[in-house]
C-alpha cells in the first residue's frame, strides 16, 4: 500500500476516533466515557458471562477493551514492564455494517518501561475493513501487526491460555508468551462491576495468573525476560457517571499468589468511590467494601505540565493490608490521543510484591 493511502487511512481513522470520543471528553468523564449511551446495550446485574463467546467483541455496547500488563525481569534482575491494549469504540448504535461505513473504531496502545525509559506506541483503525478486530475462538485480537493470539488450537477458554502477544513501534518491540494454570476471574459481583451508585457499570473479568516469558527490544537491544502478567476484559456503554473525571486503578501480585484489583473513581466535587476484588491463590474472587478502605497519594511527579500522584498508600484494614507503592519509572506517561499514566510498580509494608497502576483524567 502506498504511503499516501496509508496516511489517508490513518487520518480517516483518527478523525473518526476524535468524532467518537473527543467532543466532550473531559466534560463527560475521561475520554467521553460519561456521555449518554442512548441506543446502546446496557449493563445489568445477573448476566452470566459465557466463554469463549465473551472473549470476543460486543458491538451492541459502546466501548470495550482487551488489556494486558506484564511485570518482567531480565536474567540480571533488572525490572521491566510491558503493556498491550486494544480498544473498540462504537460511534453510533445499530447493527454493524460492512466496509468504511462500519461504525466501529479501534485503537491500540503498547508500551515498554524500564527504570530509565518509557516507550509507547499508538495505532488507529476503522472497523469493517479487516485492519483490526477480535475473534473469540480461538482468541485472536489484532490491529495491524500487533496481536494477541491463542498459541494452541483448541485453546483453553477457561484459562485464556496459552497466548502469544506482540507489538512493535519505531524504538521498541516485544514478543511474549503467556501461560496460566488457573481459570479466569470474575470481577465485581460475578462479573458485574459497579462504577457508581447511579447505575454506571461494566462487565469485567481478568486473568491475573499469567506466567510470562519472551523478549523485549529497546533501541535494537534485545533482552530476554520472564515474569507475571495480568489481562483485563471490560465492556460497557457508559462506564462513568457524567461527573466522574477519571480513575486510579491498581493490579497487585501479592505474596502466596494472591491478587488484588482496586480502583478509585474521582468526581468533580472531590468525592471518591472505591471498588475492588480480593482474589485468593485458587481464584476465588470477593468484592471489597468501600467503607474503611483507602487509596491515598503520597508523592507526585510533574509530567507535561500535569502533577500526577505516582506513589500511594493503600490501606485495607479488614484484610490486614497496609502498603506503600513505588513506580519503576515515575515518568510512565502514555502521550496518546487520550493521555494517561500507566506503569509497573513495586510495593512494601504488610505485603510485598509487584503490580501495575493506571491513572486517567489528570
Amino acid at each position: 500500500m502506498s504511503a499516501s493511502r496509508l496516511i489517508t487511512r490513518r487520518a480517516f481513522a483518527g478523525g473518526a476516533l476524535a468524532l467518537a470520543l473527543g467532543g466532550k471528553s473531559f466534560a463527560q468523564g475521561f475520554a467521553g466515557l460519561g456521555e449518554s449511551a442512548e441506543g446502546f446495550a446496557t449493563v445489568t446485574p445477573g448476566r452470566q458471562l459465557v466463554f469463549p463467546p465473551d472473549h470476543g467483541p460486543h458491538p451492541d455496547f459502546r466501548i470495550e477493551w482487551w488489556y494486558v500488563t506484564a511485570n518482567l525481569a531480565d536474567t540480571n534482575g533488572a525490572a521491566y514492564g510491558a503493556q498491550w491494549t486494544l480498544f473498540r469504540q462504537a460511534m453510533k448504535p445499530g447493527l454493524p455494517v460492512e466496509g468504511w461505513a462500519n461504525q466501529q473504531v479501534w485503537m491500540g496502545h503498547a508500551a515498554v518501561t524500564s527504570a530509565t525509559t518509557h516507550r509507547f506506541g499508538e495505532t488507529l483503525a476503522r472497523g469493517g475493513v479487516g485492519q483490526a478486530g477480535v475473534e473469540a475462538a480461538p482468541l485472536h485480537a489484532w490491529i495491524d501487526a500487533w496481536e494477541m493470539r491463542a498459541a494452541a488450537d483448541p485453546s483453553n477458554a477457561a484459562t485464556v491460555a496459552p497466548l502469544e502477544l506482540k507489538a512493535s513501534a519505531a524504538d521498541f518491540s516485544y514478543a511474549l508468551r503467556l501461560k496460566a494454570d488457573r481459570s479466569l476471574v470474575l470481577q465485581g459481583n460475578h462479573g458485574y462491576s459497579r462504577k457508581s451508585d447511579r447505575g454506571q457499570a461494566s462487565y469485567y473479568y481478568s486473568q491475573p495468573f499469567f506466567a510470562a516469558s519472551g523478549r523485549i527490544t529497546v533501541d535494537d537491544k534485545p533482552v530476554d525476560v520472564t515474569g507475571r502478567a495480568w489481562m483485563d476484559r471490560e465492556w460497557s456503554s457508559q462506564p462513568l457517571a457524567p461527573d466522574q473525571t477519571g480513575w486510579d486503578w491498581f493490579s497487585l501480585h501479592l505474596p502466596n499468589d494472591e491478587k488484588l484489583m482496586l480502583y478509585r473513581l474521582r468526581q468533580t466535587d472531590g468525592r471518591e468511590s472505591l471498588f475492588g476484588n480480593w482474589i485468593t491463590s485458587d481464584g476465588r474472587s470477593t468484592e471489597i467494601a468501600a467503607a474503611g478502605n483507602s487509596i491515598t497519594p503520597t508523592a507526585t511527579t510533574e509530567i507535561d505540565g500535569r502533577k500526577l500522584p505516582t506513589s500511594w498508600h493503600v490501606n485495607l484494614p479488614a484484610r490486614g493490608l497496609a502498603i506503600e507503592t513505588t513506580p519503576l519509572n515515575p515518568k510512565s506517561w502514555m502521550g496518546t490521543s487520550f493521555p494517561y499514566w500507566e506503569g509497573p510498580i513495586r510495593f512494601t509494608g504488610s505485603h510485598a510484591g509487584i503490580g501495575y497502576i493506571e491513572m486517567t483524567g489528570y
